[in-house]
């Protein structure tokens, strides 16, 4: 079936819409295959399939959303997945484990830590260190601002694995970094403990 050619009035608003979300785009790209020449292919391939439907797209849609939902289903197809399937055993509980994590950083000096420009490095290696299905979730919460609601959309899982997956994302990455402070002599410096973290969920 042939896709509808765009007038040019369409045109403009792919270029005002899709266009102007380019650079999340490729970052989400790269945070999935984590090289680059890849994630500059399948950028491309990205935007060439939402011209191609940008029929499709509904006016008052999250288009940013949107993209990362192509984007992910396109390196899906072309690639596949090194990492097992995640098996989410109890997301209430996950998901309550996730909260107080989320508040306990928030509350304590490694929020503060966390700003500082000497680990922005870290915090970029230890993202790209994560298995992919946390990886994605949490570059869309934490570094895009997605809600988990659109994240649930674009992953295609309930609302309960994504929260699952970001705590353990958030688990990861808090003991990566506590170790960066550590050896950097951040946390001795500000009396970081690291005694905070949620008691372990009985099996």
């Amino acid at each position: 079936m042939s896709t509808p050619p765009l007038t040019a009035g369409k045109d403009a608003r792919f270029e005002r819409e899709a266009l102007v979300c380019l650079p999340d785009v490729a970052r989400y790209a790269l945070s999935l295959t984590r090289n680059q020449s890849e994630a500059d292919d399948l950028v491309q391939d990205t935007f060439l399939n939402a011209y191609r439907a940008w029929h499709q797209y509904l006016d008052g849609s999250e288009c940013r959303a949107w993209l990362f939902t192509i984007c992910r289903n396109q390196f899906l197809r072309t690639r596949r997945r090194d990492e097992r399937a995640l098996a989410v055993d109890d997301p209430e509980l996950e998901a309550l484990a996730a909260a107080a994590l989320h508040t306990s950083v928030r509350e304590s000096n490694l929020q503060h830590m966390f700003e500082r420009t000497e680990v922005i490095e870290a915090i970029e290696s230890a993202i790209a260190e994560l298995p992919l299905p946390y990886r994605e979730v949490a570059l869309m919460v934490d570094v895009h601002d997605q809600t988990y609601d659109t994240v649930s959309q674009i992953l295609g899982v309930p609302i309960g694995t994504v929260r699952s997956r970001l705590f353990r994302a958030r688990r990861i990455l808090q003991e990566k970094l506590i170790t960066h402070a550590r050896d950097a002599g951040l946390g001795a410096a500000r009396g970081t403990a690291v005694s905070g973290e949620p008691r372990s969920r009985s099996t």
